[in-house]
């Protein structure tokens, strides 16, 4: 498919399609906010789905145009939905960890995944090797503190 895949060994079968759904972007001159135009994507996703297509879907957060409340819930309920269709493959990215945990109690058929983040003497180190689960890191206000920025505002 024209990927790089940094492995010894990969078995991968012909798909119908590929859909992502990465910086989706606004459409001011259709009147689409960001967060309309991240549901029409996944409507248009949806659509082939039900048409029965094996496909490869790779969503990168789900619904980050809308408050955290909605992106949770249907980030939970659209991810649900298509994993009913198991003729497709799904590759989903979220923050929310809520929603993973979620999905985690309700499903036994996805796997969890993430990057874990090693903080060195105050600095984030980023090793971006899999591991299983859902990861446990609280490093944003961390790193959002180390930066200064708070103080800057402040004035400090």
């Amino acid at each position: 498919m024209g990927f790089p895949v940094e492995l010894e060994e990969m078995i991968f079968s012909v798909q119908d399609g590929m859909y992502t759904s990465i910086n989706v972007p606004d459409n001011m001159n259709e009147g689409f906010s960001h967060f309309y135009a991240e549901v029409l994507r996944v409507k248009r996703v949806a659509e082939e789905v039900s048409r029965g297509k094996n496909l490869v879907i790779i969503f990168d957060e789900l619904f980050k145009g809308t408050n955290v409340k909605d992106a949770y819930d249907a980030t939970v309920a659209v991810t649900e939905a298509f994993a009913d269709n198991s003729n497709c493959t799904y590759i989903v990215s979220t923050h929310i960890v809520e929603a993973g945990e979620t999905l985690r109690d309700r499903t036994g058929h996805m796997q969890f995944l993430f990057f874990p983040t090693i903080m060195e003497k105050e600095v984030p180190r980023y090793i971006y090797k899999l591991q299983e689960g859902i990861s446990a890191d609280r490093h944003g206000m961390k790193i959002i503190m180390n930066e200064g920025i708070v103080n800057i505002i402040k004035g400090a």
